[in-house]
């Protein structure tokens, strides 16, 4: 799905601004929206780039709250911050990095969305409100999978809903949020674990400045070369990615 929108959003523009440029104010015709059919040929093509549009404005969120996304980004932001190195590696290479793992894990969850709800809606077999529903089914199963029990029962019983009996019963409007925030505890139990190697360097690294009488050097000067050291003897990019992975 992501493919054919990453393809079809230049021809799109293209589209747009082309019509734009060629269509005269006093001869174009608006085509007429139909928001009561059900099948995918009798929606007018104003309101597929309407439906396209809002998909797209809203992708981002969609990314981060309802994928592992948030989890990955976190702890790699952990693991920087444990370092010490400021903004090493960059910003994009964190975000580029966790945007990939994102697409490799949710890799199951994406294809079988297209097989059960995008290529039967392209085909006509099915409606629109048949398609999101195949679709969230995948969606849910993988966040109510990572989703602690206490965080999903906190948004059911503030918008006093009664307990669902199945994953599919479980409104995305509880879910979705119930999985963030467990994620970002999750996220942060790792982080912690990642932190205390680093934390027990620089206590010795201050210690032994404290001997010394070399109050005057900032521990962190010294502190960040042995950190960086230990980091590349354990093979710390390979451990925290395997450790994400496998968390999964």
């Amino acid at each position: 799905m992501l493919k054919k929108l990453a393809i079809f959003i230049p021809f799109l523009t293209l589209g747009i601004v082309t019509t734009a440029f060629a269509a005269e104010p006093t001869t174009s015709i608006i085509p007429g929206i139909d928001l009561g059919s059900s099948d995918p040929e009798g929606v007018s093509n104003s309101l597929q780039i309407i439906i396209l549009i809002t998909i797209l404005s809203i992708a981002p969120a969609i990314l981060v709250l309802m994928t592992c996304f948030t989890r990955i980004i976190v702890v790699l932001g952990f693991v920087r911050n444990a370092l010490g190195t400021q903004q090493i590696p960059p910003n994009q290479v964190m975000v580029g990095l966790a945007l990939f793992m994102t697409f490799f894990v949710m890799a199951p969850t994406f294809s079988e969305m297209n097989q059960t709800a995008l290529k039967p809606y392209m085909a006509g077999e099915i409606s629109q409100k048949e398609a999101f529903t195949s679709a969230s089914k995948p969606l849910k199963e993988f966040m109510a999978k990572h989703t602690r029990e206490k965080d999903l029962s906190l948004f059911l019983d503030y918008a006093k809903l009664d307990k669902p009996k199945e994953v599919d019963d479980i409104p995305l409007k509880a879910l979705i949020p119930a999985y963030a925030i467990s994620e970002l505890k999750t996220a942060f139990q790792m982080g912690f674990m990642i932190f205390i190697p680093f934390l027990v360097i620089d206590m010795i690294v201050s210690s032994v400045l404290m001997s010394m009488g070399m109050m005057m050097l900032p521990p962190v000067m010294i502190s960040l070369p042995f950190k960086i050291l230990l980091f590349i003897l354990v093979d710390g990019w390979n451990l925290i990615v395997q450790s994400l992975l496998v968390s999964f």
